[in-house]
């Protein structure tokens, strides 16, 4: 039988909060997957973690594999990062090239290149609800196992991405993770500026 439905519970994410040790949602997230066909729903809780604004763990994508998410609901901020590479091509984890942060709201799309580490944080006052056209494996064991066409274990390593979200004086503020080792000023756009730069 097939299992669409999977959360993301506070337990999980510890592992890549800025303050792991703080309290939060019992759930950060809830997500319907829709296999091949149908598009997956992503629903995210308000609130923070400390000053930390509720996200998804993150991720990059195994293979060459692109994304387009659409924002339906809310508000919130796309971070994408992308890895430096070594002399034979592979990736660096704690060497990071770009990083974005895209305010987004209701009515936005995103376009994720393949190859750049993304998560989604919710930084409104309702649920922040996402689309999008990722495929999904319902052959994986565990129904609530992340897919099986994502890398989450460089994130998990580095305890997050390269910048966390906090909530500054009512702002949306960068804070960088020490654990990394290499990591450029975060760049900030709107969606129409990101898909610019990504044609331009």
């Amino acid at each position: 039988m097939l299992k669409p439905y999977a959360a993301r519970e506070h337990e999980m994410m510890q592992e890549v909060l800025m303050h792991p040790e703080m309290p939060g949602p019992e759930i950060h997230y809830y997500m319907i997957r829709g296999g091949k066909d149908k598009k997956n729903i992503t629903v995210w809780e308000t609130g923070k973690v400390g000053d930390e604004f509720i996200k998804t763990y993150g991720h990059y994508h195994v293979g060459k594999l692109d994304e387009t998410y659409w924002i339906i609901e809310g508000e919130g901020v796309v971070l994408l990062q992308s890895r430096k590479t070594d002399t034979d091509g592979n990736p660096i984890d704690d060497e990071i090239e770009h990083f974005y942060a895209i305010k987004v709201k209701s009515g936005n799309q995103i376009f994720i290149p393949s190859g750049t580490g993304h998560l989604v944080a919710n930084t409104g006052k309702v649920w922040l609800v996402t689309s999008d056209d990722s495929p999904v494996n319902f052959e994986e064991a565990d129904p609530v196992s992340l897919p099986g066409h994502a890398d989450y274990e460089p994130i998990k390593k580095m305890r997050g991405f390269a910048y966390y979200l906090v909530d500054q004086n009512g702002e949306p503020t960068l804070v960088k993770n020490p654990n990394y080792k290499s990591v450029p000023s975060p760049e900030w756009l709107t969606p129409e500026q990101y898909a610019h730069k990504l044609n331009g």
